[in-house]
């Protein structure tokens, strides 16, 4: 009690107690300065410094991205922004945001990064992608060793005499500065052939092939001169040496069969992607691996390059396992890693002519050394001189793996401030110009495809004298050859919809069989006409590239990634149980070069109409049962939910994506929105509204085309417009009826041919608009008429048997389509589709005013957009809310 009391009366212990409490509960509140650096709680200071290097990082991406630069552009000027050459001059900033005492921490982070990244670069390289073009690759390789390596070691003696401290031992700057310019960016390299296209070109594969070996030599003397430098004698370096040389026998042979046998055993390598267990044991390995790597003499980086290199890259397992950890890595610690090297770097110290003399040399050699040695051996390979430069000029590239060696060179005590940022200068001009010069010697219109980045998958095709023979008047109308484009899971049900509507001996189970065989002469087909067309649908698979390494590995591997694509499998089973010649192609492109792709296929397939899926959820619905459907069983394989979705038919990006499409595309092309109102599959009721012009005129021949399925039915009304409102008054005239009734609204229906203006340009004289009633007539009259110039034969007979022909008149067409549509959605027996053309160019009538006062009836907010993609008739089905999906076509442009 004693020593308490004096304790207690000398206050000794509730002044210990006030500054603790203060202190490690305040915060803010007590006065504490968030950016002041405390060494027992970092996070503080590390989190602003996180928050800008990323700000600026991606900024400068956003920007360099402009002019198709790679990201390490971006990332290596951010660094040096931040450093003391621009952003250090202001006071205080270094010492308040990078202060000296914080840096542990950021390189401790920035290191943890660089082993993953060499992990992700190790395993890039596919030892199968060299066998491609072997002689070329070889000889392009070994001239972009050689000769730099000894150029390089020329150009590190001057450098030496010039600005080198005396006490850095000659012999290893030489080696360090000669491995320095020989070393290639692989991963800048990747990114670069990715971005560009060439992945699929023989330059593309010569320099990628030449690139890895490159790769691998450098990284060997990498490490070769740094076990040097580490070691103190000639002995300790042979060790350093002889145990590197075992570890990585140990790591490529043993390990790496006891990683693939566990691949199997976890069941990793059969379903493409690892499991909780074996990603614990790859990060197991890659840090270890650096840890082994780090203890013995040589850096830690090599410990994740070695552990890249044996992943297996079967069955996309590596593809996978990159998409699981690649994010954190490029977007949070590589940019850490590249401001220290900024940090580093101050250019400010070449501050007379012979600094930027000698940076100005060391760029010219280094570029010089591998352009026109690499240039020569692929021009001596056969190569032409176009091509002979664009490898010269791809394999110049430096960048993101040269500042690892230099910063590398720089902890090691080789390289002072200077001499490191004038190779950083030298990294980054290299680096910029190797787009541009490739762009210079080797344009798009000279490239030469292998196959690579896309790839064909297709079955035996039919005995092309067991198709069927196209009647004569059918012949022009009939498309047999379409392509499905698909760039999600979510569009299979659009286009499986497709598929089988264009089958015409579809066939949807027993019961269907059963209703096959009952069914009428008449309106039936047999299974195996002489005379029904042949059906090539191609699905045209598009995956985005990204500058994610995920996507590249993709890119390169797109033969088996052909194989095994969760939706191209799914599509070629669909195929395979309806009897549908398919084939699919695959192309892995930036995303706003879909449209390009797209385009591209079209013209060189020879494509006579491109299929763009638009599926989308009704908006319409509270729950799944108001639409009379079931819960989807695929909803939980694909993580789909079955709550209502939002109307996406408005969605800007989508919009841009399908009016590129239709704008450039040589080939006809049709736009199926897939509402699945009615999830009835055993009948499908089309509905065309006819206004003329020539997409109007394409979407008449394609449903007749349609209705060759014998489960399809079909109504065509050819909408008149009026020119003030009146009770439209009609009889069943001439109207051709021998399928299905049709509602109530068409029973009493004068058949008029009464054409509408079709408008050719801005052409309003005489001669065009009989040009356009002229045509018009003969669309309608062919299929509504029969004659001794146009006898319809059996087969189209067959399908004009159900359809139903019709003339309407209207004041207002649009509401009085919009009636008619909701009238057939009332017969919940069928599931209706609306067919009808775009009508963007040439359109028979302008339906702008009717179209703004539905919406402001339905008062429906619908962007401008969706009447410029899918035109007015299909604007005003999303706006009036009616629940049945459309198909919107558009007649290819006419060629001069």
């Amino acid at each position: 009690m004693g020593s308490f009391s004096r304790c207690m009366s000398e206050g000794e212990f509730v002044d210990s107690l006030v500054p603790r409490a203060a202190a490690s509960q305040g915060g803010v509140y007590s006065g504490d300065n968030p950016a002041a650096y405390n060494a027992p709680d970092p996070i503080r200071l590390w989190v602003i410094q996180v928050v800008i290097i990323i700000t600026v990082t991606q900024l400068l991406a956003l920007i360099f991205g402009r002019i198709r630069q790679p990201r390490v552009i971006a990332e290596i000027i951010g660094g040096v922004l931040l450093g003391p050459t621009v952003m250090g001059r202001i006071p205080n900033f270094t010492d308040s945001i990078f202060p000296d005492a914080a840096m542990p921490l950021l390189n401790l982070t920035a290191t943890i990064g660089l082993i993953l990244f060499l992990f992700l670069v190790g395993l890039e390289i596919d030892i199968r992608l060299m066998k491609r073009n072997i002689k070329a690759a070889t000889a392009v390789s070994v001239a972009g060793v050689l000769v730099p390596l000894g150029l390089g070691a020329a150009l590190g003696v001057a450098i030496y005499r010039e600005f080198v401290d005396r006490s850095v031992d000659f012999g290893y700057f030489v080696l360090f500065v000669a491995v320095a310019v020989v070393i290639p960016a692989f991963p800048v390299l990747c990114r670069i052939l990715t971005e560009l296209k060439l992945l699929d070109t023989t330059v593309g594969v010569v320099a990628l092939s030449a690139g890895i070996a490159n790769n691998v030599v450098g990284w060997v003397l990498l490490a070769l001169t740094v076990a040097l430098v580490n070691a103190s004698t000639g002995l300790v370096a042979l060790y350093v040496l002889l145990t590197s040389v075992g570890y990585v026998i140990i790591l490529l042979f043993p390990v790496k069969w006891g990683y693939l046998w566990l691949c199997r055993r976890t069941g990793s390598l059969e379903q493409g992607s690892p499991t909780a267990l074996m990603m614990t044991v790859t990060l197991l390995i890659v840090f270890i691996s650096a840890f082994f790597t780090d203890i013995i003499g040589v850096h830690a980086i090599f410990g994740g390059f070695l552990a890249g290199l044996i992943i297996p890259h079967e069955n996309g397992f590596a593809v996978s396992l990159v998409e699981k950890i690649e994010a954190l890595v490029s977007i949070l610690f590589l940019p850490l890693y590249f401001t220290l090297s900024g940090l580093r770097t101050n250019l400010g110290l070449l501050n007379n002519g012979s600094s930027w003399g000698y940076t100005v040399l060391i760029c010219v050699a280094a570029f010089s050394a591998t352009f026109f040695t690499c240039g020569a051996a692929a021009l001596g390979t056969g190569f032409n001189w176009r091509e002979s430069g664009a490898i010269g000029s791809l394999m110049s590239c430096k960048g993101l793996v040269e500042l690892i060696v230099l910063n590398v060179g720089l902890q090691a005590g080789i390289l002072d401030t200077r001499v490191f940022s004038m190779f950083v200068v030298h990294a980054i001009i290299l680096t910029f110009i190797t787009t541009p010069l490739t762009l210079l010697f080797y344009p798009s219109k000279y490239h030469v495809h292998t196959g690579g980045a896309v790839a064909k998958y297709a079955p035996a095709r039919a005995d092309p004298e067991a198709r069927g023979v196209h009647p004569p008047l059918s012949k022009s109308d009939f498309k047999t050859h379409f392509a499905v484009v698909l760039d999600k899971v979510e569009q299979l049900p659009g286009a499986m919809t497709m598929a089988q509507l264009l089958n015409p001996l579809a066939s949807t189970g027993a019961a269907d069989d059963e209703q096959f065989s009952s069914s009428p002469p008449s309106t039936s087909l047999k299974r195996h006409s002489s005379t029904t067309p042949t059906i090539t649908i191609e699905a045209l698979r598009l995956i985005e590239l990204t500058t994610r390494t995920s996507t590249l590995l993709e890119s390169t591997e797109s033969y088996s990634l052909l194989q095994n694509d969760s939706v191209l499998s799914i599509f070629r089973t669909f195929g395979q149980l309806n009897n549908l010649p398919f084939s699919a192609t695959l192309s892995v492109v930036p995303h706003d070069e879909f449209p390009a792709a797209i385009l591209r296929h079209a013209s060189e397939s020879a494509t006579e109409m491109v299929i763009l899926p638009w599926s989308r959820g009704s908006g319409m619905t509270s729950n799944i049962e108001d639409v009379g459907g079931t819960r989807n069983p695929f909803d939980g394989i694909f993580h789909r939910s079955t709550a209502p979705v939002h109307d996406q038919t408005s969605s800007v990006v989508y919009s841009e994506f399908i009016r590129h499409v239709f704008l450039g595309c040589p080939s006809d092309v049709a736009l199926f929105v897939d509402r699945r109102s009615n999830l009835n599959v055993n009948s499908r009721h089309l509905f065309l509204p006819f206004f003329g012009g020539p997409d109007d005129r394409l979407a008449l021949s394609f449903l007749v085309q349609l209705c060759l399925n014998p489960y399809v039915t079909a109504t065509v009304v050819r909408v008149v417009k009026t020119d003030a409102m009146f009770t439209p008054t009609s009889s069943a005239g001439e109207e051709r009826n021998k399928g299905d009734a049709v509602s109530d609204d068409f029973s009493s229906l004068r058949d008029t041919v009464i054409a509408a203006d079709t408008l050719y340009s801005d052409l309003q004289d005489t001669v065009t608009r009989l040009a356009s009633d002229t045509a018009d007539n003969i669309a309608w009259h062919r299929y509504t008429q029969q004659s001794a110039t146009y006898t319809p034969d059996a087969l189209v007979l067959s399908a004009l048997s159900r359809m139903t022909f019709v003339t309407v008149e209207a004041f207002n067409p649009l509401h009085r389509v919009l009636d008619l549509v909701k009238a057939e959605v009332a017969q919940s027996s069928r599931n209706v589709i609306v067919v009808t053309g775009r009508s963007r160019r040439m359109a028979a009538l302008n339906h702008t005013e009717e179209l703004e006062r539905i919406v402001a009836e339905n008062n429906f907010a619908i962007g401008s957009s969706v009447a410029k993609t899918v035109g007015d008739v299909g604007a005003a089905l999303v706006a009036d809310g009616t629940a049945a999906s459309f198909l919107v076509v558009q007649s290819a442009a006419p060629t001069n």
